[in-house]
């Protein structure tokens, strides 16, 4: 079992940046593959980046590559999101998700057991 709780979200100007945290209780971040999606008013659920420190893998969206990074914080169990050059389309509600297996982070949401609260973030012209 693990439970996710997301930060660090609000509203930006266009080109501007903020970093998403994720903290996680439960086992060690090496046991899980995690992931952050997104979802705009209307829009389906959208997979924005991934890490699996087992397998070594990261997964980044074509939308948000060269935008946004993936780190972890072992000490504090907590995975961020930096999101620089922020754009009014990234505008959503931000979720951490993740699931206890070994492998790459996949782009599905089916795919990921637990969930934060998610955070909203709001990018204005």
């Amino acid at each position: 079992q693990a439970q996710l709780v997301e930060s660090g979200g609000g509203l930006v100007q266009a080109g501007g940046s903020l970093t998403l945290s994720c903290a996680v209780s439960g086992r060690p971040l090496v046991f899980y593959v995690m992931g952050w999606f997104r979802q705009a008013p209307g829009k389906d659920r959208e997979f924005v980046a991934g890490i699996s420190w087992r397998s070594g893998s990261t997964n980044i969206a074509d939308s948000v590559k060269g935008r946004f990074t993936l780190s972890g914080d072992n000490a504090k169990n907590t995975v961020y999101l930096r999101m620089n050059s922020l754009k009014p389309e990234d505008t959503a509600v931000y979720y951490c998700a993740a699931d206890q297996r070994f492998g790459v982070p996949t782009s599905t949401p089916a795919e990921y057991n637990y969930w934060g609260q998610g955070t909203q973030v709001t990018v204005s012209s």
